[in-house]
């Protein structure tokens, strides 16, 4: 409910156990209209009604904050699934018995898009720039040549900066930081790359907000944690082991060592070459089908829109199905009820908003102070700069994947090559690609980027029809069939020839990856094998690519075309052929080996239209859902989460890989797309967000007013991605044109530049052991140990940053739960609505 990465419920968020990718602002609808400030003023986040008033600190040693306690590190990939019907601690606050109520007056109010304003950017005055960048360099220079002599350079860096004139106030500088140089030798002769400036708070409270309300905010984000993790473990998708470790503690159960055991990848040396072995063999060629896994003779059948598994090959006889769990839909409802109710909370939104103020603020804070340091880390490692570290796009439609350009230099080619070759068929006649274009009086001299016209402009700002219409070169459907549609006359030839065209072009960056989403639509059961041929046979494969499918919501559509009788139907249509394959592979060969490389399932849709029911206890099945109406959101990704969810399970049984669920969310639906909509669960759960700029730019929101310089700030696990080349890029890199006008825009560092790269890297689909030569065998673990920077080129600095601000962020809300108090703390007797305005 809140993911693909690129998910909490990494699903739409709308469902509880998923990772969202979404093109804007993630919680738009939860905060007041002005909690997206960039505000940096670091007192309005110590504020406290203490009579002991918080001190701000900075420290300048190798260790966090006093109250972070270690953590120690857990296994990537989660196995066995932990049930939480029964919280470990007593988390009841003043919301408890209303969730329903609360729940559905909000679906109910079909709340539109709050109008976000972002505060700009604030500069200084203006001043001798050349003397300071001189003065800044010189610095530069003398951390990199002699690290040993920090705390003299460092000295230095305050006496030019904080304008000190005088012998003896360097001396006093000096004196003042003795005990701790002298208190950290050892320490700082080993880890002195991870030493920085931090920043501390004291006091006898650190939240500035009242301590009934910080107890209640706390036990609200603990159960909405607790909430996500039950989720991700069920569907055998990802959880951050930082904020397990601390639920873990709360929770006071053992740790299972096996929950994040991956059973298929080896480890890798940390010597090893940053390029991932590459087979000598295409996967698909070559391959003797008789050797494909055996049957298991399992049979399957679907079960109120959930597909069930079982040993006899009778599915009648339940005494005989296999043990594959899912989660209860009565229990499903009451915990979206929960997450929807706690987005009106007072104190929850009051808490929330602050403590994502103090971490822009303090990451601000953290850039004055170290940011010279972090660029001096990475100018001394060599080779590795931003443009040869690796970076996925982890958002990108396979039907738009190549620019304008590129698709017109292919269609003239194709024009050229095949004129003869009959490529559709108009009233039971073959119509040859010449035909096709002599019956529009084109030929291939007259085509032109302008006469394509498929790229996006002002006309398709928030109409996402004439978007839709934008796929169709020269405003003809029958092109868009012929160029960029697996399924044709063709077999989907010429498409296939485009994107091992695009695939080609990564493999020559060496370091651009890409997660392409293929469609499929459930109007038949052979939609996947379609799917699985049409890669087999073209041969459409490159070791920098993975595949995403993509389900969109178009039940409506087919339902009124008379395609489909009811919603299970078309449920079946989607995964009957994958349990098919999973059971029996022979039964379907080429799926089998397809497969291999889908990494995980999208929603797609236009999330702009209005629906029309509430998903609840009363909605009907599947198999009664035979209106011409569309079903909700919600009820989508439940049903797709479920199938998912059991077929991971059966899918691990054999050794198979899992999949994960990473749907759009977000850009223009109402406020329960994105339940829970709170930016600090997102941050606290490390959800992966991959973000589209130039996309949302021309459909939904100016490039101003995208938020993800401030969810890069606050350390939100966000990452840059192209969505549609074909619409909005003119580069042969649309990567790197992202990158590059994100850079321009938003003063972005290199070290901020490295880190978006890294993130995209985690949250990817691709392998652990890929992910290990990327990002350094250590990746999996915790904290700064983490990071290999001559693979990142990400400063220790900056890891080792983020890592203890999250920990301390944990450490504030665990330690308010776990305090004696909780028990004198009166609750209130009733939870009173917000105004719609405020609630957004």
């Amino acid at each position: 409910m809140w993911d693909s990465g690129k998910v909490f419920v990494q699903a739409s968020d709308c469902c509880i156990g998923m990772q969202p990718h979404t093109h804007t602002e993630v919680c738009s609808c939860w905060f007041s209209q002005d909690s997206i400030g960039n505000a940096v003023e670091f007192k309005h986040t110590v504020v406290c009604p203490s009579t002991k008033p918080p001190r701000l600190h900075l420290q300048h040693d190798l260790c966090g904050s006093a109250d972070a306690r270690p953590l120690m590190s857990q296994r990537s990939l989660p196995g066995t699934p932990v049930t939480h019907k029964h919280l470990p601690i007593d988390l009841r606050t003043s919301m408890d018995g209303k969730y329903k109520e609360i729940a559905e007056e909000l679906l109910a109010r079909s709340l539109t898009d709050s109008d976000m304003r972002c505060a700009p950017y604030e500069f200084p005055e203006e001043s001798p720039i050349e003397q300071l960048e001189e003065k800044r360099h010189r610095l530069e220079r003398q951390i990199s040549q002699d690290i040993k002599l920090e705390p003299e350079i460092l000295l230095r860096a305050k006496q030019d900066f904080m304008k000190i004139d005088s012998a003896a106030d360097l001396e006093c500088l000096k004196d003042s930081h003795v005990d701790v140089v002298d208190h950290h030798h050892m320490e700082r002769e080993m880890l002195v790359e991870r030493e920085y400036q931090r920043v501390s708070i004291s006091g006898e409270e650190k939240c500035g907000v009242p301590f009934t309300d910080l107890v209640d905010a706390a036990k609200c984000v603990v159960k909405a944690l607790f909430i996500r993790e039950k989720y991700m473990a069920l569907s055998l998708q990802t959880f951050c082991k930082t904020t397990a470790r601390s639920l873990q503690e709360l929770n006071q159960r053992p740790l299972d060592v096996n929950v994040y055991e991956d059973l298929n990848d080896s480890p890798v040396d940390s010597n090893m070459s940053v390029h991932p072995p590459v087979s000598e063999t295409h996967p698909y060629d070559g391959q003797d089908m008789k050797n494909l896994p055996p049957d298991t003779g399992y049979s399957c059948k679907m079960v109120d829109g959930v597909f069930h598994v079982y040993h006899a090959q009778n599915p009648m006889d339940k005494s005989t199905e296999v043990d594959l769990p899912y989660p209860d839909l009565q229990e499903y409802i009451a915990d979206m009820n929960v997450m929807m109710a706690l987005i009106i909370n007072g104190p929850v939104k009051s808490f929330c908003y602050r403590r994502l103020q103090y971490l822009s603020s303090k990451f601000q804070m953290h850039v004055l102070l170290n940011e010279m340091k972090e660029l001096a880390a990475q100018k001394k490692v060599p080779h590795r700069d931003f443009y040869n570290i690796r970076k996925v796009d982890t958002h990108i439609h396979a039907s738009s994947c190549m620019n304008q350009k590129h698709l017109l230099r292919f269609i003239k080619s194709a024009m050229k090559k095949y004129p003869n070759e009959i490529v559709h068929i108009e009233g039971g006649r073959g119509q040859t690609l010449m035909e096709v274009f002599e019956n529009m009086n084109l030929t291939a001299y007259d085509l032109s980027v302008d006469t394509l016209d498929m790229h996006a402009d002002r006309n398709t700002f928030h109409r996402f029809d004439k978007f839709n219409s934008k796929y169709n070169p020269i405003g003809e459907s029958i092109l868009r069939e012929i160029f960029i549609k697996t399924d044709n006359h063709i077999h989907g030839k010429y498409f296939g020839h485009i994107v091992k065209e695009v695939m080609s072009d990564l493999e020559e960056s060496k370091y651009q990856n890409a997660e392409l989403r293929l469609s499929v639509y459930g109007r038949s059961m052979d939609e996947w094998d379609k799917l699985a041929q049409w890669a087999v046979s073209h041969s459409v494969y490159s070791d920098n690519v993975r595949w995403l499918v993509q389900i969109p919501r178009l039940f409506d559509v087919y339902r009124t075309k008379k395609q489909l009788s009811n919603f299970q139907q078309m449920l079946e249509n989607i995964f009957l052929p994958l349990f098919e394959v999973t059971i029996n592979p022979n039964s379907h060969p080429q799926l089998h080996l397809f497969l291999e490389h889908v990494v995980g399932f999208d929603s797609v849709d236009d999330e702009s239209k209005p629906e029309h029911h509430v998903f609840n206890m009363d909605s009907p099945s599947p198999a009664r859902w035979s209106d011409d109406d569309n079903p909700p959101y919600s009820y989508y990704l439940y049903y797709m989460y479920a199938n998912m969810t059991v077929l991971n399970h059966l899918r691990r049984r054999r050794s198979f890989h899992t999949f994960v669920l990473r749907p759009h969310c977000g850009e223009a639906g109402p406020i329960h797309h994105l339940a829970p909509v709170l930016q600090y669960l997102y941050y606290l759960a490390q959800v992966g967000i991959a973000m589209s700029p130039l996309s949302n730019n021309s459909l939904f929101l100016s490039y101003h007013r995208n938020p993800l310089p401030e969810y890069l700030s606050r350390g939100l696990m966000v990452s840059l991605s192209t969505d549609d080349p074909l619409q909005f890029h003119f580069t042969k890199e649309p990567l790197m044109e992202e990158y590059s006008i994100a850079a321009q825009v938003w003063k972005l560092s290199s070290c901020d530049m490295c880190e978006l790269a890294r993130n995209s890297v985690l949250m990817s689909g691709f392998s652990h052991r890929a992910k290990s030569h990327w990002l350094g065998p250590d990746y999996t673990r915790e904290g700064p140990v983490s990071n290999d920077i001559r693979r990142t080129n990400v400063p220790d600095i900056r890891v080792a940053y983020r890592y203890e601000t999250m920990c301390e962020e944990l450490h504030l809300i665990t330690q308010a739960v776990r305090t004696q108090e909780l028990d004198s703390i009166e609750e209130e007797d009733g939870l009173s609505f917000t105004s719609s305005q405020s609630a957004r």
